[in-house]
């Protein structure tokens, strides 16, 4: 692996979500590794975070999707003829474009590889056919993959499927939380306690649909299954509103307000994850990738969802038990019912999506871009 590489990652904002946490988990491996890390972006409340693990932070706001974002091109190209990187890595398409603008008319001899990553299996069109111009274009997922061969024009040889993954330490299998942190649940949601818990984690977006959720307590506890509640955990945002408003509704009609409960935005996913019976992921969408369903599984908890996207990859591996059909609500129901009266299948140890082996693997490509000289047009 090469010594000492320069690496600049694009990214729109520092905030959260997975793209956000996957350039920070890079940051650090190149850091750790005895590399220069760059990042820039439009700032944000990881930026703190991304200093203090030793990489630098620069103020590109290249995120709008507007004209005026078009004439920092010129200065972009400038900026990076003067840190001279040896990789620059987008994972966002307004970023992209601009920094690919910018690195195209930079001479081919110096000017830095280029490395895109899909995160997310966006909107078919010429404006996401950008993320298959690297120089190589690392998927996600097979999902992502296919997406890129689909829709974007990029030959195979060029694509590196690079899974994201978690650090066991992070989600250690049969976790238990504290006992200070089950007292502080149980004061927090004391209508909660006795019931087992069945978890949608996520966004409070249509995306995630919730309303699996609430068909599926309501058909559990007509099954008899009663002692089970769920729980929506994620934040809501202001253009959410209207979304969240419905769900509540739709819970107040079913007669479910004292089974379902919203616990809000969560920094304690471990813990939620380990007291779970099960946890849903039941996105209507094909997803590039699926966090929420890895996580609990690493820690051993039965996760359930629909055969589809990132989400399916993942079942497929490490618990085929909790593959259900796309968008079939009665298959489930009988799976979850049937994790609830009957002894769990096992779980896979999760050997394939770790951290290390992604930070390790998008390294290498960095490196092995570097040792083929020039760039390609």
């Amino acid at each position: 692996m090469q010594n000492h590489m320069t690496v600049v990652q694009f990214v729109p904002n520092l905030d959260s979500g997975g793209v956000e946490r996957g350039t920070l988990e890079i940051a650090k491996a190149l850091v750790d590794a005895g590399h220069r890390s760059h990042v820039a972006s439009n700032g944000g409340r990881l930026v703190e975070t991304l200093v203090s693990q030793g990489s630098s932070h620069h103020h590109w706001p290249l995120h709008r999707k507007s004209p005026a974002t078009l004439l920092r091109v010129r200065a972009l190209r400038r900026w990076l003829e003067a840190l001279q990187p040896d990789i620059v890595h987008v994972r966002s398409r307004m970023p992209a474009w601009i920094v690919w603008l910018a690195w195209r008319s930079m001479n081919p001899a110096t000017r830095p590889r280029f490395v895109t990553t899909l995160h997310g299996l966006h909107s078919v069109s010429w404006y996401s056919k950008i993320m298959g111009r690297g120089e190589r274009a690392i998927a996600v997922s097979q999902t992502a993959k296919q997406y890129l061969l689909d829709h974007c024009d990029v030959p195979p040889e060029l694509i590196r499927v690079i899974y994201r993954g978690t650090d066991p330490e992070d989600f250690p299998r049969d976790y238990q939380p504290s006992d200070l942190w089950l007292a502080n649940w149980r004061a927090d949601f004391p209508q909660l306690q006795g019931k087992r818990l069945i978890a949608l984690p996520g966004r409070l977006s249509r995306l995630k649909a919730h309303h699996h959720l609430i068909n599926l307590i309501g058909e559990l506890k007509s099954r008899g299954i009663t002692d089970v509640a769920g729980i929506i955990v994620g934040g809501m945002d202001a253009q959410h509103e209207g979304y969240v408003s419905q769900l509540k509704a739709s819970i107040d009609e079913a007669g479910l307000n004292e089974e379902i409960v919203f616990t809000g935005h969560r920094t304690d996913m471990r813990e939620i994850y380990a007291i779970s019976a099960v946890v849903l992921a039941v996105s209507n969408k094909a997803e590039s990738f699926g966090r929420t369903a890895l996580e609990p599984l690493c820690i051993g908890t039965p996760t359930v969802g629909f055969d589809l996207g990132g989400v399916g990859e993942i079942l497929a591996a490490l618990f085929p038990a909790g593959r259900v059909p796309n968008q079939d609500c009665q298959a489930l129901v009988d799976t979850v019912a049937g994790l609830l009266t009957a002894p769990v299948p096992p779980i896979a140890p999760n050997t394939e999506f770790l951290l290390s082996n992604m930070c390790q693997q998008t390294l290498q490509t960095y490196a092995e871009l570097i040792d083929q000289g020039e760039t390609q047009p």
